[in-house]
């Protein structure tokens, strides 16, 4: 029997959802006669941050009008910051409910399990089956049951500055160790600047440093979960990234990892890690060429190609490397699962939107745009560019969060964005680790 638990996301919820999405009194309503379309209707749709471009969310309003005479889709753009209250207000009311919602991979597990999202197992080898990306399937998953399909995933790369590098006299570091010297040698040749833009809250790319050393956020002890940050494997990798803060960083304490392009940008970083889809937000002023947004002429699209060549000319993009020279770095796996609300009354419908986010079109547009898609199958679409190549390898390693059912608690007490906002002010790694773990641990284990 499934499990529905909504306590690890607000008691709240709870009192609402605890009878949604997976009982047996919707079973009637979600799967109406093969015969008859699915009455017309508004569907809507969460999409978070800007990852997916505007170009592939015009293509899923279009295509879904097309196929589905009479009904329209409306997309929502919400942001990742705060998402996890806004969803557990959302999710269990009918009335506010998205049709279909991104979610994030790591948040996944928490909504899974509390019922929140419709069965779709039904629809799970029409989607891609043993080709939907595991680790994804894995986080949306629960009890033997499909309710979160991959969305998309955004292996982390390093992207920099050739000209900074050239003036610094430095090259691509081919381990961890030197990426170090490296970025405090991009430190020491702009002092006004950063070597690696590190904001002190951006756990994402710290994961990296973590991970690999062989440390963890978590892990699981018998039936229950327990803080892991204070491992020695741990607490050898925070020990490099608040070496980082320290000498490779003017980054603020308390900022995210949201749109690190922007100091990189304007010159404030030689360096910075993202999703590989980053390259089209690079924009260098000496290869601007001044295009209006609402310009869409034959000219404008030559200037933005052109421009598009020079930001690459002098930007280069390297994944991560990890301790041994030839080895890559363990990331944080980034990226989307993609699931319908329990609540929702057009469930129909809203299958339809599946159908076409994992078509061979749609797929495809997401591997063209820099995102590893959902299925693994059209991860060609990528391309062979270097770009490319760096997610890919970035991907090899690359490892999620704790697949615990409440892991969306730890993201929503904003515990690791305070953890490591501490140790990027100069706090005791082992004093604030173990606190962070106590806190990690009562999450979990609620």
């Amino acid at each position: 029997m499934k499990i529905l638990r909504f306590a690890a996301v607000g008691v709240a919820a709870a009192l609402t959802l605890a009878a949604c999405g997976n009982s047996n009194d919707s079973s009637s309503s979600d799967t109406p006669s093969a015969s008859k379309a699915p009455e017309a209707a508004t569907i809507k749709l969460w999409l978070n941050g800007t990852d997916t471009p505007d170009a592939l969310r015009q293509y899923l309003t279009t295509t879904f009008a097309a196929q589905n005479p009479g009904s329209t889709l409306v997309i929502e753009q919400q942001d990742w910051t705060g998402l996890v209250p806004r969803l557990q207000t959302a999710l269990a009311s009918a009335d506010q409910t998205p049709d279909v919602v991104e979610i994030g991979n790591t948040q996944s597990p928490t909504f899974t399990y509390a019922g929140a999202f419709a069965d779709i197992t039904d629809m799970k080898a029409e989607l891609g089956g043993d080709k939907l990306l595991p680790g994804f399937v894995e986080a949306g998953s629960a009890d033997g049951k499909f309710y979160a399909a991959p969305y998309y995933s955004g292996a982390r790369a390093v992207f920099y500055n050739k000209d900074a590098f050239a003036a610094a006299g430095v090259e691509v570091p081919t381990t961890l160790a030197d990426f170090t010297t490296v970025a405090k040698k991009l430190q020491a040749a702009n002092p006004s600047g950063s070597g690696f833009w590190l904001p002190g809250q951006d756990w994402y790319n710290g994961a990296s440093w973590l991970y690999t050393n062989g440390g963890d956020f978590a892990v699981k002890d018998g039936d229950k979960w327990k803080g892991a940050l204070e491992d020695p494997k741990s607490l050898k990798g925070l020990e490099q990234v608040q070496d980082l803060f320290k000498n490779a960083t003017k980054a603020p304490a308390d900022a995210n990892s949201d749109q690190p392009w922007v100091p990189f940008n304007a010159g404030q970083a030689a360096m910075f890690s993202a999703p590989t889809w980053a390259r089209w937000s690079i924009d260098l002023p000496q290869c601007n060429k001044g295009v209006a947004k609402d310009d869409v002429s034959d000219a404008a699209k030559a200037a933005l190609k052109e421009q598009q060549a020079c930001n690459e000319e002098h930007t280069g993009v390297f994944p991560l490397p990890g301790i041994e020279a030839g080895s890559y770095a363990t990331g944080f796996a980034g990226g989307s699962n993609i699931a319908i609300g329990a609540k929702s009354q057009h469930k129909e419908l809203a299958k339809n939107l599946l159908k076409i986010i994992f078509s061979a079109d749609f797929q495809n547009m997401l591997g063209k745009n820099g995102l590893i898609p959902g299925n693994s199958a059209y991860a060609a679409s990528m391309g062979d560019d270097v770009y490319a190549k760096a997610a890919v390898a970035a991907a090899l390693n690359a490892k999620l969060t704790p697949a615990a059912e409440n892991w969306a608690t730890v993201e929503g007490n904003r515990t690791l964005e305070d953890f490591f906002q501490q140790i990027a002010s100069g706090a005791d790694i082992k004093t604030a680790a173990a606190t962070a773990d106590k806190q990690i641990a009562d999450a979990l284990n609620n």
